[in-house]
């Protein structure tokens, strides 16, 4: 039976300095890997799921280290395409106390940018998948790209496959309107959309009136609200929006709505000491696509999917390294203590 999850994005290589030095003060860089889908892709891995991560990298040592780095959590890497001129790199200052993080990009260029709808056999790709994970961060690296996006939608949807979508806005990479045109048509094979409050307004056009904190009990009629367009716009059967209060770097308050056709269900609400604020999204993706295939109910979905990113907050490097039982005990109401 098909049970494997394919996620789709650029790999690349995260550059950062030291602890929380900035960029002028830095004289050495820690080097990881990650990028928003292979960081979906490990986190579904450790916590038992079948997964498989496609991309375009060149043939060189340094992609090949970035490839075994994905391949060590237990990804299939066998669908990667290697060809082109070099891997993609992102820089991150991370951000302490009142001082937020500053990245900056460096893939135009890359392989994956450069790559043409032909590199991709799409049937063959998704031979063994149950669901594709897709951000709005790979369309925008190019016109080719975002035309490769939507047509890899259109085949899953075609072979049955569930397409899960984060709308990932990035204002560094392109327009609101040229991500309005392109995510629009994504969205009409999307299944499982992701978004927050924001994207919803700069991708989809529609409007919101929420005041103060993100996860204030007053806003959730207008998140409900946003929904219910949503749902009447495209043929979305879950929608998931992410609640998020940054009084600081060091300090976030986290929490998230689930809204399918049984109405609407909130997680509790984390007030977080964060290590690592980079791929907290992704581990909230990849924690509710598990549920998914776990066939969860909304309430458990939301819940486990917001412990998974609560736990992201924990953990230094883009993925989320956290076991299936590690999420299941927060979710039930565990505390952090030291396991004996």
């Amino acid at each position: 039976m098909s049970d494997t999850v394919v996620t789709f994005g650029e790999l690349l290589l995260r550059l950062s300095p030291e602890e929380h030095k900035r960029f002028l003060q830095a004289d050495k860089f820690d080097a990881i890997y990650g990028g928003a889908e292979a960081n979906v892709a490990i986190a579904l891995s450790v916590s038992g799921f079948n997964t498989a991560y496609v991309t375009k990298v060149p043939e060189n040592e340094v992609a090949q280290t970035a490839i075994n780095f994905v391949r060590s959590f237990g990804v299939d890497t066998s669908r990667i395409v290697r060809g082109g001129p070099r891997l993609g790199l992102y820089y991150i200052d991370r951000g302490a106390s009142q001082r937020g993080s500053k990245v900056i990009y460096d893939r135009a260029g890359s392989s994956f940018a450069l790559a043409k709808a032909a590199d991709f056999d799409w049937k063959a790709i998704f031979k063994d998948a149950k669901l594709f994970h897709l951000t709005g961060i790979t369309p925008a690296l190019s016109s080719e790209m975002a035309q490769i996006c939507i047509e890899a939608c259109r085949i899953a949807k075609e072979m049955g496959v569930i397409v899960s979508f984060d709308v990932n806005y990035r204002a560094s990479l392109w327009s609101k309107d040229a991500a309005r045109k392109v995510m629009t048509e994504i969205s009409k094979y999307v299944d499982i959309c992701f978004a927050n409050e924001e994207e919803i307004q700069d991708v989809y056009g529609i409007q919101s009136a929420t005041r103060g904190s993100a996860t204030d009990p007053a806003n959730r009629p207008i998140y409900e609200h946003m929904s219910e367009q949503l749902m009447k716009m495209f043929p979305f059967s879950t929608i998931a929006i992410t609640l998020l209060d940054s009084p600081s770097s060091s300090n976030h308050i986290w929490g998230a709505l689930l809204y399918d056709k049984t109405g609407a269900h909130y997680s509790r609400i984390y007030n977080i000491q964060t290590v690592d604020r980079v791929g907290v999204g992704d581990a909230f993706s990849a924690g509710l696509i598990g549920a998914t295939l776990k066939g969860y109910s909304g309430d458990q979905a939301v819940e486990y999917a917001v412990a998974a990113a609560a736990l992201k907050f924990t953990v230094e490097g883009d993925c989320n390294l956290v076991s299936d039982k590690e999420i299941e005990a927060l979710a039930n109401g565990g505390r952090a203590e030291i396991k004996r």
